[in-house]
């Protein structure tokens, strides 16, 4: 039905798979748009679900040379749940060694779990503690970052059995093993908030968290790969939610040279503006 030689990712082409063999299972039949749209009609899925049925029909139209007039499907972007570092490193903490590499990887980089699962050895610069992604999901960009000595200790010690980090066995496996141990650490931490943590969830932290460090949202953008800033831009308001100042004022300083402008990021004054060849910075009261 969904061929390989489409370009999709694997996790994409299984996700179709699954739609189509969901409307087939309610008795749609694939060469007839109408009864597609009929059994489409009478379920109760989510506007994301719906639109991912409708994608992979299209697509299925497109292999056999048919076409279909798409039912429109307006998705409403949800707001993203945001926990504390300390809930994260709760989980990690929790978990066995691999899922906790696992974690860790997605805490510092951001990466979308799918991406992980396909790391390589030969992606990571363990001399220079360096990450490299290649593989991008959802037409992303290519990555690099510079990680911590702690996930570059937690990758050294998993065994090197395959090309892959993380073994060539389905993402699913790692998933199951995360919810289990999820469950068992929010009834052991009497924090029911972890069970809203997904892997997901880690990728969204990491951008709120980069954008309140730097106020610099491209910056952010080529953080997370995105190639429109309009994907990237819910972080501002997350951001400007969670960091609320209680005071309007500021300190103001200007900067001349780099020894300066140095001195002040160090004490956590943020760049505003350039005039007349000074730089100016402030910082809240």
């Amino acid at each position: 039905m969904v061929a390989k030689e489409t370009g999709y990712a694997k996790e994409t082409i299984r996700g179709y798979l699954s739609c189509l063999r969901t409307l087939i299972d309610r008795g749609a039949n694939l060469y007839d748009p109408e009864s597609v749209k009929d059994v489409m009609a009478r379920q109760k899925w989510s506007a994301n679900r719906r639109r991912n049925v409708v994608n992979a029909y299209t697509l299925f139209l497109k292999k056999h040379g048919l076409s279909w007039e798409k039912p429109k499907i307006k998705v409403t972007r949800k707001i993203p749940f945001i926990p504390t570092e300390a809930e994260l490193d709760a989980l990690i903490a929790g978990c066995g060694k691999k899922t906790a590499t696992f974690l860790q990887l997605l805490k510092e980089t951001a990466m979308r779990a799918g991406e992980a699962k396909r790391l390589l050895w030969t992606d990571v610069d363990f001399e220079r503690q360096i990450i490299r992604l290649n593989s991008p999901e959802k037409g992303s960009n290519s990555r690099i970052w510079k990680v911590s000595a702690k996930l570059i200790g937690m990758l050294n010690t998993l065994p090197k059995k395959s090309p892959k980090v993380f073994g060539d066995g389905p993402i699913n496996s790692i998933k199951t093993t995360y919810l289990k141990t999820r469950k068992r650490l929010a009834t052991k931490l009497q924090n029911p908030r972890l069970l809203q943590i997904s892997f997901h969830t880690f990728r969204h932290w990491k951008a709120t968290m980069e954008y309140h460090r730097t106020k610099d949202i491209l910056y952010v953008k080529r953080f997370l790969g995105h190639k429109d800033v309009r994907n990237t831009e819910i972080y501002i308001t997350i951001e400007e939610t969670l960091f609320q100042a209680t005071s309007d004022e500021f300190h103001v300083r200007v900067a001349k040279s780099s020894e300066e402008i140095k001195t002040l990021l160090e004490v956590g004054f943020e760049y505003v503006c350039e005039k007349d060849g000074l730089m100016f910075f402030r910082k809240r009261k």
